[in-house]
């Protein structure tokens, strides 16, 4: 144990020059000597920046020797051929941020990442094409992937191992037993991973012997996923039956986990969960701790799961994970900590833990300005049916679709294939809302002739896991009315990334609506913006979207960390649905308990 608390120094005495990292004799082995990976699972994209290395020394302050992190395809390359690495996004700089630290870093670039992010990591514009089948052998599929995974490859590559880097392995797609069983797609995946990467590949699935078989490539050592309170030595035997001799690997220890609208908040007590990493460190098993800092998941990056209904997730990514939202150490840090500690030989000590970052409340502001919603609304695009975001080069956010009756009319309004969620209008009169995740998809209206129907329909965020990957195509399929589709829409993309069309003005605004306020601060903090009273809508400071907010919980207040905001005045920008009268809003040093 002793030469894994010296591998850290190692790593930072020896960045540049090139070493070698190996899979051999059922370990890893790290310059000829066997090496127990310890490591914390935390995304750049969840966390601000110069909150990286804070976040890592906490992980160095417990014990940890690794970092591990997803990849994620569609904040990269926006667009076709168009990639992004800049600011949040610099992945270079939070690798080098790694090195620095000391950390091994294990890089898992998808290029389907799971995660509880919109898609899966999928970038939107896949979609586009209607017929298109992600994580397959489609040829469209894996062109995409190739030229993501060539750039992601030629962007890492002088920070991998055998050049002085910290990247030790990487992991070849994810969790893929769970999803298909297409050898095709998988020998493709992994051609284009040995041609973008030179250390070790490895894959990572459930600890069943299906799920390890479909999940399985030729010559890549297996991780087993599992979580706080499962059986260890259970998880370890079945790898071990499936494939003998390969390191024994806990490619996703599960800390906590995550947060579906209007259900419970999770929480996972620290016992069980530190009990099976005391378990694992005695045994000198390798493991990744998902997560070890959730950070949120800002914007409107939210996945959704699948269970025979839709499950969107909520913008926090609290995971109930060692360390909180905003990077503080919780009880669950203490307790692993403490874990790890009791397994060190005789004489070793841990370093001491970083000051927790401090969040601090801000007296609540009112807002006094208000803008509708269509001062967004441009030129419209024009169809017969309604077309899918996708086929409107929209990846996120909102549509509003836009009919015209010619005749008064009163029936069945029927919304076809709607994802996710519908505010239905005519005028100022509000005709009802309709909601996937309640499997609702009929409202009984009265039309008037020559006035707008309007259907605002939200983007929830596609579903990241399971076989309906290949059904998220988001809007609307068609309108029906007692049976008969309406025919001839407007359809007016709302993104929301650009709100400068928007007038704003004194007093309250009937409808969908964007409300403004302002507030001073001496310096900038952290703090927990408190959405209590809000409807449903989102957040944005100084012009960065923190995420959404909805009523039905459990998230009742949005992170925002000191990096978006300034000293002297800042600007805040809500977006509520309906109008509930909540005309103030405060920061909070803590998230309300939460159900």
């Amino acid at each position: 144990m002793r030469a894994l608390l010296l591998c850290a120094l190692a790593l930072a005495a020896q960045a540049g020059q090139p070493r070698t990292f190996q899979v051999r004799g059922g370990a890893f082995v790290l310059d000829g000597a066997p090496v127990q990976i310890r490591s914390g699972e935390m995304h750049y994209p969840r966390v601000s920046p110069d909150q990286w290395r804070p976040r890592m020394r906490m992980m160095k302050a417990m014990g940890l020797n690794a970092l591990c992190t997803y990849v994620f395809w569609n904040l990269h390359e926006p667009a076709p051929g168009r990639f992004d690495f800049s600011g949040g996004l610099d992945l270079e700089a939070y690798l080098h941020t790694a090195a620095e630290e000391g950390l091994m870093v294990l890089l898992r670039p998808g290029p389907y990442v799971c995660a509880e992010w919109e898609f899966g990591g999928l970038p939107a514009w896949l979609l586009a094409e209607p017929d298109l089948q992600v994580r397959t052998a489609d040829p469209r599929f894996l062109a995409a992937a190739r030229r993501y995974l060539e750039e992601v490859g030629r962007r890492v590559r002088g920070l991998q191992v055998t050049r002085g880097g910290p990247i030790v392995l990487v992991q070849a797609e994810n969790e893929y037993g769970s999803f298909g069983k297409d050898e095709a797609y998988k020998a493709a995946i992994l051609g284009m991973f040995r041609a973008a990467f030179e250390v070790p590949l490895y894959t990572s699935d459930g600890p069943d012997a299906a799920l390890l078989a479909a999940g399985a490539m030729p010559g890549l050592p297996p991780a087993v996923n599992f979580g706080a309170g499962d059986d260890p030595s259970g998880a370890f035997e079945a790898l071990a039956a499936f494939r003998p001799g390969t390191p024994a690997f806990c490619g996703e220890y599960w800390t906590g986990w995550f947060d579906h609208v209007g259900e419970a908040h999770h929480r996972v007590p620290p016992g069980p969960g530190a009990a099976g990493v005391a378990w694992m460190n005695a045994r000198g098993v390798s493991y990744n701790l998902y997560m070890f800092h959730g950070g949120t998941t800002f914007g409107f990056m939210n996945g959704a799961n699948w269970a025979g209904r839709y499950q969107p997730d909520v913008s926090s990514y609290d995971y109930d994970a060692l360390l909180d939202e905003a990077g503080r150490p919780t009880a669950k840090y203490f307790a692993y900590r403490e874990a790890i500690r009791g397994t060190l030989p005789a004489g070793a000590e841990l370093p001491p833990v970083p000051a927790a970052p401090r969040t601090r409340a801000i007296p609540a502001f009112p807002f006094r300005e208000a803008a509708p919603l269509e001062g967004l609304l441009g030129t419209p695009i024009a169809a017969e049916r309604p077309r899918a975001q996708e086929a409107l080069g929209q990846a996120t956010g909102w549509t509003l679709y836009r009919h015209v009756p010619a005749a008064a009319a009163r029936g069945v309004l029927e919304v076809k294939g709607l994802k996710d969620f519908a505010l239905v209008r005519q005028g100022d009169r509000i005709l009802g809302t309709l909601d996937r995740r309640l499997g609702q998809s009929c409202l009984d209206v009265v039309l008037e002739a020559g006035r707008p129907l309007d259907l605002l329909v939200e983007n929830g965020g596609r579903i990241n896991f399971s076989r309906e990957l290949q059904n998220e195509r988001k809007g609307l399929a068609d309108v029906l009315l007692d049976g008969k589709a309406l025919r001839g829409w407007d359809h007016h993309p709302l993104p929301m990334a650009d709100l400068a069309g928007l007038r704003f003005r004194r007093g309250p605004v009937k409808g969908p609506a964007f409300h403004r306020a302002a507030f001073r601060l001496a310096a900038p903090c952290d703090t927990f913006l408190d959405v209590r009273g809000w409807g449903k809508g989102f957040v944005r400071v100084n012009g960065r979207n923190l995420g959404r907010f909805w009523d039905k919980g459990p998230q009742r207040a949005l992170f925002c960390p000191a990096s978006f905001l300034r000293a002297g005045l800042n600007e805040i920008v809500v977006f509520d649905l309906e109008d509930r009268g909540r005309r103030t809003m405060a920061g909070l040093p803590d998230p309300p308990d939460q159900p």
